[in-house]
C-alpha cells in the first residue's frame, strides 16, 4: 500500500519540484521510501529522496535511483512520484518507481496483487525475467504481456499509472470496486495532474479550492458521496473503480474532459445451488479470500467490531492458522464505548474467548474527536457523514502502536449479503408483486418479531418499493414530512439541481438491484474511501475478504432468499460459518459496527461545544447554508427534531471549507 504522484504537461516543463511537493503531502501513505521518475529527452530517469532508504541506493537493479531529485532537473513533460509501504518484497528491490524491458515501461503502483506469485509462474512461462519478487513487477510484465486486459487477471486492490516511453502512452487504471484511490485535476495551464488523495493538488500553480455545490448539496441531504466521478472540490474528478485511462500524451494534454474507459462490470454468477450448496461454496471462496489476503511479509491484524462480518474475518483467519500450524498471535483491533447501547464487548469477547487471539481495545473519546476534527478532515479530503469515521480512525491508530501493518476488515458484506434493513422494502415489495400473500404475510410477521418492525412499517416499506419514484415524492410532500425544496442551503444562487439522488438509486425492485446499487454507487464507494484515508494516515494497509470480486459475483448470483429470509438477514453467511463463529454472534439480529455514542455526545454530553460548532460552522459556509440550516441543527441538537446527522454534517462542511480554503 502506497501513495503515488504522476503530471503530465503539454509543453517540456520544469516539474521535480511540483512532483517532490505533491508526494511530499502523502509521506503518512508510505513511511518506508520514495522516490521519482522526470521524463526528458525521450527517456525516464530516476531519482531518489531525502527519505530513500540508503540501502536501495546501494543495490543494483533495473531501476536503481541515480541519486537525489536535483531541483534543477531537466525539463520534461512526464514526472512520476511514490511513497511506499513495505508490505511485499521488503528489500530493495522493491522500490518505485519500477521500471521493465530496459526502461520502456515505468510504474507508479499503490495497492496489492494478491495472485501475484501464481500469474509470475505463468509469465515466466512465456519468457519473462524478473529483478524482484514484489507484485508491482509483476503488474508490469502482465500488462507488457496482455495489455490492458491484464486487469481482468488481476485479483486484489490496486490503482497505478503507467507510462510507455515507446509507444508515449499513459495508463491509469483503478480496482474493480474502487478500494485504492485515483483523482485527476487539470490546472489553468493545462497541466495534468493524478493522485492518490485530493490535497496533493493543493501545492500546484494554479490550484484554487473551490466548492461543487452540486455534491455538496447530496451531501447536506442525504449523507452520499463518492457515488460519482465527481468531488466535492470543482474540477477534481475521480477514476471509478472497475475503469482506466489509455492516451497517448498529447492527446491527455489536451484541454476538454478525459477518455475514461470501463473494464470491469459486475455481473451475477448464478450456479443454481440449493441454499445449504451455496453456503457451503460461500464458505471456500470466503476461506480463498482470506487465505490470499494473508500473503504479506509483515504481521496481519484483523478489524473486529462484535458484528457478524469482521468476527467471520476473525474466526476463519484463526481457523487457518491453526490449520496451517502458524504459531503466529492474532491481534485484534475493537473500538468500544462506555454506554452500553453503544458497546459491543459482549460480543466481542465472545470472538477473543473463541480465538484465543490478543484482543486490543480503544474507547473513542468526545474530546479527543473535537480537537482532532482539523486533522481528521485534512486526511479525508472532503467532508464525511458522522462520527463512526472517527471510530475507525481510532481503531487504525492502535493498530500503528504495533507490529501489525495489515488488517483485515469486513467492507462490502452487508451490501452484498443484504445486512441493512433497506433491503426490507425490496424483498417485500417483490413478493407482493409476484402474489405470494402467505409468505409475505410470515415475512412481515418475521420482521415484526425480530427487528421490531411494525404493521405500518411494512406497508410503507411495500408502497415504497412499488410506487414510482415521483409519485412517493409528491405522497411525501403532500405529508409534509420533506420541504418542497433543501430551503436551508441557497440552491438558488449556486445552481444546484435539488432532487433526490439517494432515494432514487436506493429505490430498487428487488435484493439484487439493491445489492448492485449500494456496492457501485450509494454505499460501499464512500465506506472504501473514508476506510482508505483512516488506515492510511496511520501507515496501516487495510485489505477487504468480502471484496474478492468471485465472491461477490457468486453471492449476487445466489436467490435473494439466500440472503434475506424470515427476517434474517446475511442467512448464507450464518449458515456457511456455523461451527467457525460462535452461536452468540453467529445467531445475533441487532447491528452496530465501529459506532460512537454519537446521538449521546451531541445532544446531552457536549451539547453546548456542538452547538457552538454548528454556529461556527455557518460563519464557514456563508453563502452555502443559510439561517434555516442552523435553525435545524440546533433543533436536533436541543433534541427538538428527530436526531439525524444534518447537524454533524454541516460542521464537517464547515470544518472543510476552513481547512481547504474552499471558496463556494
Amino acid at each position: 500500500m502506497c501513495g503515488i504522484s504522476g503530471l503530465i504537461s503539454p509543453t517540456p516543463r520544469p516539474l521535480s519540484a511540483w512532483i517532490l511537493a505533491m508526494t511530499d503531502a502523502i509521506r503518512h501513505r508510505g513511511p518506508d521510501d520514495e522516490g521519482f521518475a522526470l521524463e526528458h529527452g525521450g527517456r525516464m530517469s530516476l531519482f531518489s529522496g531525502a527519505q530513500t532508504p540508503e540501502a536501495v541506493l546501494c543495490t543494483p537493479t533495473p531501476y536503481q535511483p541515480l541519486g537525489p531529485l536535483p531541483a534543477d532537473a531537466p525539463q520534461g513533460r512526464v514526472a512520476l512520484g511514490h511513497r511506499r509501504l513495505s508490505i511485499v518484497d521488503l528489500a530493495p528491490s522493491g522500490h518505485q518507481p519500477m521500471t521493465f524491458e530496459e526502461g520502456r515501461f515505468t510504474i507508479v503502483y499503490n495497492g496489492e496483487v494478491y495472485n501475484h506469485p501464481e500469474l509470475r509462474a505463468e509469465l515466466v512461462a512465456k519468457g519473462h525475467v524478473f529483478a524482484s519478487r514484489s507484485d508491482t513487477e509483476v503488474v508490469l510484465a502482465a500488462y507488457r504481456e496482455w495489455g490492458v486486459s491484464c486487469l481482468h487477471r488481476f485479483n486484489g486492490m490496486f490503482a497505478f499509472l503507467i507510462h510507455d516511453r515507446q509507444a508515449g502512452t499513459v495508463f491509469a487504471a483503478r480496482d474493480r470496486f474502487g478500494v485504492k484511490p485515483l483523482y485527476y485535476w487539470r490546472s489553468p495551464e493545462g497541466l495534468l495532474a493524478f493522485a492518490s488523495e485530493i490535497k496533493q493538488f493543493t501545492v500546484l500553480p494554479g490550484w484554487r479550492a473551490r466548492l461543487n455545490a452540486q455534491r455538496v448539496y447530496d451531501f447536506m441531504s442525504a449523507g452520499i458521496a463518492d457515488h460519482c466521478d465527481e468531488t466535492m472540490f470543482a474540477d477534481v474528478r475521480q477514476l471509478r473503480g472497475g475503469q482506466f485511462i489509455l492516451s497517448d500524451l498529447n492527446t491527455l494534454a489536451e484541454a476538454g474532459p478525459l477518455l475514461v474507459q470501463r473494464w470491469y462490470e459486475l455481473q451475477p454468477r448464478p450456479e443454481g445451488l440449493s441454499f445449504e450448496r451455496a453456503s457451503e461454496r460461500f464458505r471456500e471462496l470466503f476461506t480463498q479470500s482470506i487465505e490470499l489476503r494473508l500473503r504479506a511479509e509483515v504481521p496481519v491484524g484483523t478489524g473486529l467490531s462484535g458484528g457478524l462480518d469482521s468476527s467471520s474475518i476473525v474466526c476463519q483467519t484463526n481457523l487457518h492458522l491453526r490449520q496451517s500450524g502458524s504459531h503466529v498471535l492474532q491481534n485484534t483491533f475493537s473500538a468500544c464505548a462506555q454506554l452500553k447501547q453503544y458497546d459491543e464487548r459482549e460480543y466481542i469477547n465472545e470472538v477473543v474467548g473463541h480465538t484465543q487471539v490478543k484482543a486490543h481495545y480503544v474507547f473513542p473519546d468526545v474530546n479527543e474527536l473535537l480537537e482532532r476534527l482539523g486533522l481528521l478532515t485534512w486526511h479525508q479530503d472532503e467532508p464525511f457523514a458522522g462520527t463512526s469515521i472517527f471510530a475507525e480512525w481510532c481503531v487504525y491508530q492502535s493498530v500503528a502502536t504495533t507490529d501489525v501493518k495489515v488488517t483485515l476488515d469486513g467492507h462490502g458484506a452487508d451490501e452484498m449479503l443484504a445486512g441493512y434493513h433497506s433491503f426490507f422494502p425490496p424483498h417485500l415489495g417483490k413478493l407482493f408483486r409476484q402474489g405470494h400473500w402467505r409468505r409475505l404475510r410470515r415475512e412481515i410477521e418475521a420482521a415484526r418479531r425480530i427487528h421490531g418492525h411494525g404493521n405500518r412499517q411494512a406497508i410503507e416499506s411495500i408502497c415504497s418499493n412499488l410506487l414510482p419514484h415521483t409519485v412517493l415524492e409528491f405522497l411525501r410532500r403532500a405529508a409534509g414530512k420533506v420541504p418542497v425544496t433543501a430551503d436551508w442551503m441557497n440552491i438558488v444562487s449556486l445552481g444546484v439541481d435539488d432532487y433526490a439522488f439517494f432515494d432514487r438509486w436506493e429505490h430498487s425492485e428487488d435484493v439484487q438491484a439493491l445489492s448492485r446499487s449500494q456496492l457501485l454507487v450509494t454505499s460501499l464507494p464512500v465506506q472504501l474511501h473514508w476506510a482508505d484515508r483512516d488506515s492510511m494516515a496511520h501507515g496501516i494497509e487495510s485489505r477487504l475478504p468480502f471484496l474478492d470480486y468471485r465472491l461477490v459475483e457468486f453471492v449476487l448470483g445466489c436467490e435473494d432468499e439466500f440472503k434475506l429470509s424470515e427476517g434474517q438477514t446475511k442467512r448464507m453467511l450464518r449458515e456457511g460459518m456455523r461451527g467457525v463463529l460462535p452461536e452468540k454472534v453467529r445467531t445475533r439480529q441487532d447491528k452496530m459496527g465501529f459506532v460512537t455514542p454519537e446521538v449521546h455526545w451531541m445532544q446531552q454530553e457536549s451539547r453546548g461545544r456542538f452547538l457552538a460548532m454548528v454556529d461556527r460552522a455557518h460563519e464557514q459556509c456563508r453563502g452555502v447554508l443559510n439561517q434555516k440550516a442552523l435553525d435545524k441543527a440546533h433543533r436536533i441538537l436541543h433534541g427538538q427534531e428527530a436526531f439525524n446527522r444534518f447537524a454533524w454534517r454541516m460542521i464537517s462542511l464547515g470544518a472543510w471549507m476552513e481547512r481547504f480554503g474552499v471558496s463556494a
